[in-house]
C-alpha cells in the first residue's frame, strides 16, 4: 500500500463486485477485473465527503438514501473520462464536411431541417465543432438546424452549456478558426460564439436508458465517438439499437477512428467516402455511396 492510502479503507473483492455491478446495471459501464484499485481511488473521495467508513456502507447509501441518484451520478463522474477536444480526428471531419453535408443538404433541401445528435458529448467541444463545420459549409443558413449534445454526466453538461475553454480544448483547432468562432473572456479563455451556440443545445441522457432519449429527436447524423470503450457487447449492442431507432432513414453513425461494427450489428451499411468510412441507417430502395 502506498504511503498516500494510509488510513483509508480497503475494497473488499465482494465489495467491488457489488459496486461494479450496480455501476453496470444503471448505464452499462464495464469496469474491468482488473480496474479493482482504480474504482477504489476514484470513490475513496465520496466516502469521506459522505462521512462513511466502508465500500459496503457506500453501496448502501448507492442502493437505499434518498439522495442515491444524485449519488451514483457522482460516482460515475469519478469512474469516467471526459478528455476531448475541438476539431478531433479532422479526416473523419474533412468526410463529413466535404460528402456528407452536401448529401443531406440536397436530401433535406425540400424541409430545410438538420439535425445532429453528439452521444457522448462531454464538455461540449464534439458539438460545437459540428456547429463550425455547418456553419463554415455555408449551405444551412436559414435553415432550421440544431446540435444536441447528451451526456450522462450533469457537471460536464453544465460546462459544455458555459461554452467556456482553455488552451488544451484547442489545441487541434486551427487559428482562423479561433479568432471566427471564439470570443476572449479572461487570461487563456475563450467563449464559442453565441452565433455557434444558437444552434446547439444540451441534455441530459443514459445511453442504456432509451427512455431518457425521449427529447432527442430523430437525427440525420449521431457522433457516437469513442463512448462505447466503456461498454461491453451486450451494452453496445443496446446503444446501436437505440442509435438505429432514433435515426431517420439513410442517417448516419460516425464512431471514433478505433471503433467499428463486427460482430455487433448488422442494421447499419459501411459506407466508403474518400476520406473516411462511415455508417449509415440503410433507406429502402436507395443504393450507393453519397
Amino acid at each position: 500500500m502506498m504511503p498516500f492510502d494510509t488510513g483509508r479503507p480497503e475494497m473488499t473483492a465482494e465489495e467491488f463486485r457489488l459496486l461494479r455491478d450496480f455501476v453496470y446495471g444503471h448505464c452499462g459501464i464495464l469496469v474491468r477485473d482488473d480496474m479493482k484499485y482504480v474504482m477504489q481511488r476514484r470513490l475513496w473521495p465520496r466516502l469521506e465527503a459522505l462521512g462513511l467508513t466502508d465500500f459496503s456502507a457506500y453501496y448502501r447509501y448507492l442502493r437505499f438514501d434518498a439522495q442515491r441518484r444524485t449519488e451514483l451520478e457522482t460516482a460515475i463522474e469519478a469512474l469516467t473520462t471526459h478528455e476531448t477536444y475541438f476539431f478531433r480526428e479532422p479526416r473523419q471531419l474533412k468526410a463529413f464536411s466535404e460528402e456528407v453535408l452536401p448529401q443531406l443538404e440536397r436530401r433535406n433541401a425540400r424541409t430545410k431541417r438538420l439535425r445532429v445528435w453528439s452521444a457522448g458529448c462531454s464538455s461540449g467541444e464534439e458539438a460545437y465543432t459540428v456547429a463550425m463545420l455547418l456553419k463554415d459549409s455555408g449551405r444551412f443558413e436559414g435553415w432550421d438546424v440544431e446540435v444536441h449534445g447528451t451526456d450522462i454526466s450533469r457537471r460536464v453538461l453544465a460546462a459544455a452549456r458555459q461554452g467556456e475553454y482553455g488552451p488544451s480544448a484547442l489545441r487541434a483547432t486551427p487559428p482562423d478558426k479561433v479568432a471566427r468562432y471564439f470570443v476572449h473572456v479572461g487570461p487563456n479563455r475563450v467563449r464559442v460564439r453565441d452565433d455557434i451556440r444558437a444552434w446547439v443545445s444540451f441534455g441530459h441522457h443514459n445511453l442504456q436508458d432509451p427512455d431518457s432519449a425521449l427529447h432527442v429527436t430523430r437525427p440525420d447524423v449521431v457522433f457516437c465517438r469513442n463512448v462505447m470503450i466503456y461498454f461491453d457487447t451486450p451494452a453496445r449492442q443496446r446503444v446501436l439499437r437505440l442509435i438505429y431507432d432514433k435515426l431517420v432513414p439513410g442517417g448516419y453513425l460516425l464512431l471514433g477512428h478505433s471503433e467499428n461494427l463486427i460482430n455487433l450489428s448488422a442494421d447499419f451499411e459501411l459506407v466508403h467516402l474518400r476520406s473516411d468510412l462511415v455508417y449509415r441507417k440503410p433507406e429502402p430502395g436507395s443504393g450507393g455511396s453519397p
